[in-house]
């Protein structure tokens, strides 16, 4: 198991891509798993740093760890409470019409990942992904 905190800040974001890099390079991931991997951690960490502080600056908790043919991702963070299993899947011919921006993260995040659990123990967000791995990558 491997373990990252970070500031929830935008300058963060090379640590948590160096981080998940360190991770996946020695598990030999096809591009394909890595992207999506990566999109989905990402986008999620961009949600915490938007959203979860309410202004203010906390800290983002990674960790990161493999089971059988499976690569998880926990992400946890002390800000507001915020259960994204609630939040629906957007209307995504109406956000092309209107050119919305944005939205897409969560929906980008169940859709591409295997898992998407969450939960909320000891005052804090906890969200654990998946990703099974393709058969060469589970080295």
């Amino acid at each position: 198991m491997k373990a990252l905190n970070v500031k929830s800040s935008l300058a963060e974001l090379n640590k948590i891509r160096a981080f998940l890099h360190a991770h996946l390079s020695v598990l030999s991931v096809s591009e394909n798993e890595y992207y999506i991997i990566e999109l989905s951690l990402l986008e999620i960490c961009v949600n915490i740093i938007r959203y979860a502080y309410a202004n203010d600056q906390g800290e983002i908790h990674l960790r990161s760890w493999t089971d059988a043919n499976k690569f998880y991702l926990e992400i946890s963070d002390e800000g507001i409470p915020f259960d994204p299993r609630e939040v629906n899947d957007p209307d995504l011919e109406k956000i092309i019409s209107n050119g919305q921006k944005g939205g897409f993260g969560i929906f980008l995040t169940r859709k591409l990942m295997d898992g998407f659990e969450y939960k909320r123990e000891n005052d804090q967000n906890i969200l654990t992904i998946y990703k099974t791995l393709s058969a060469a990558s589970s080295g």
